[in-house]
């Protein structure tokens, strides 16, 4: 287990460039075993999760040849399939959150797969029913086989196209269910459907491959299904979390940074809540800079009441950057109730802010009211250690922004979802050492 040491109270001062999508990434890659063709893929991003996947895909069959830093081609033409339904793949799926979107295009293109309970952050339970009662929507039928620990999912006519009305707008759970249906018999129309940027870049990415799709970026999919689909190019966006995490690093320390090629219009609402804590943007074409502040004052609501920042499906705010958000208003001037709907445990950290100095009421697992020290009262370095990729974060920007030495264990969260996040930092001032 790593652990890194943060000389806290450093201003930082510079340019930083997004990685690609860690969730975009998870998605695109699972596609490729849709066809024998060789897919081309840039921008993917060389972290622990996506890392971990492709060698998943390399275990399977799938050709992959890395090119450059985060360029590869994959081909999926000689797919195990004693390998796919082996203890040691299931096993390594359950370990990897990312990996239940293998789920669909195996089903579809091998009329079976296995859906192992998906493993990953200490985030709270996350539920797979929206996945399989897709599956069994387009024809399949499952039973839970207790020696893999995993459900087993059969089709073996093949799947067939149908209405459904998804019971909530996973984002996962459309993913597979879309990459099922591409290669289904008949018209699938998907309602409540996920929208969210990255849903929409996989969906640009099978159209190229000769998949039909209506309804790109609403909540109604129609997929035609097709017999095969062919190899394509595709480029990753960049990640709109990382894009959040240096917002908010830039604000906690005071600092002035530009962030390069954000993809703006991809953003939502992300910069608008920045702002309502008090933090200023600019726009410069598709970079955003952000100045240095002395003091960033929470907007209240028009009625004067306090600020709330929920998370919410697209074009809502993403819930991964709820956590970020809810360091930087410790050092806000005002209040803010941050509001995590999603997961029940992703605030548990919070204890870890207030041993810190930071004045936060948990109401309950899902809600925590936000009292701003206006960098009046400066965080006290501390030892801590990283449940999850987004606290990880989260704590890594309030360390840097302590007085004193905070060490932070368990990085290699960190590491799932931030590639060489310590040398990226610390080229912009920072001082984070890594020790294993």
């Amino acid at each position: 287990m790593s652990s890194f040491v943060i000389e806290g109270g450093r201003r930082l001062s510079g340019t930083i460039i997004p990685q690609g999508a860690k969730n975009e990434a998870l998605q695109v890659l699972s596609a490729v075993l849709l066809t024998e063709d060789v897919i081309e893929m840039e921008n993917v991003p060389e972290i622990l999760d996506v890392k971990n996947l492709i060698a998943l895909l390399e275990g399977m069959g799938v050709r992959v040849e890395r090119k450059a830093r985060g360029h590869y081609t994959f081909q999926a033409d000689n797919i195990s399939r004693a390998y796919v339904a082996s203890e040691e793949f299931v096993r390594r799926c359950a370990a990897l959150r990312g990996s239940v979107m293998i789920t669909g295009p195996l089903l579809t293109r091998f009329g079976e797969a296995f859906f192992p309970k998906p493993g990953g952050d200490k985030i709270g339970r996350r539920r797979v029913d929206t996945h399989i009662e897709g599956f069994v929507n387009l024809g399949a039928s499952y039973t839970y086989d207790h020696h893999l620990r995993a459900y087993h999912l059969v089709a073996p006519e093949g799947l067939s196209g149908s209405y459904m009305l998804l019971d909530e707008a996973s984002v996962t759970g459309t993913a597979n269910i879309v990459m099922a249906a591409v290669l289904a018999k008949g018209t699938t129309t998907i309602y409540n459907a996920a929208c969210e940027p990255y849903l929409q870049q996989l969906c640009k990415m099978l159209m190229a491959m000769g998949a039909k799709i209506e309804g790109i970026g609403s909540n109604l999919l129609t997929i035609h299904g097709v017999p095969s689909l062919h190899g394509a190019s595709h480029r990753i966006l960049p990640d709109m979390i990382e894009v959040g995490s240096f917002i908010g690093m830039a604000a906690i320390t005071r600092s002035a940074l530009t962030i390069k090629d954000v993809s703006w219009k991809n953003l939502g609402i992300i910069p608008e809540c920045f702002k309502r804590l008090g933090v200023k943007l600019e726009q410069r074409g598709d970079d955003i800079f952000v100045p240095e502040q002395e003091s960033y004052e929470i907007e209240s609501f028009i009625d004067g009441s306090i600020m709330t920042i929920a998370d919410a499906p697209w074009p809502g705010l993403t819930p991964d950057l709820l956590s970020v958000m809810l360091v930087v208003a410790t050092q806000c001037k005002g209040s803010v109730l941050i509001h995590q709907k999603m997961f029940e445990s992703r605030l548990f950290f919070v204890d870890k802010l207030i041993d810190m100095g930071a004045q936060i009421i948990l109401c309950d697992p899902h809600r925590a009211v936000v009292i701003g020290h206006d960098h009046r009262f400066t965080l006290k370095a501390g030892r801590m250690s990283s449940p999850d990729i987004r606290a990880g974060i989260a704590l890594l920007l309030a360390a840097m922004s302590a007085k004193g030495t905070s060490i932070i264990d368990n990085v290699e969260q960190i590491d799932r979802g931030y590639e060489d996040i310590e040398a990226r930092l610390n080229a912009l001032g920072a001082s984070i050492t890594r020790q294993d």
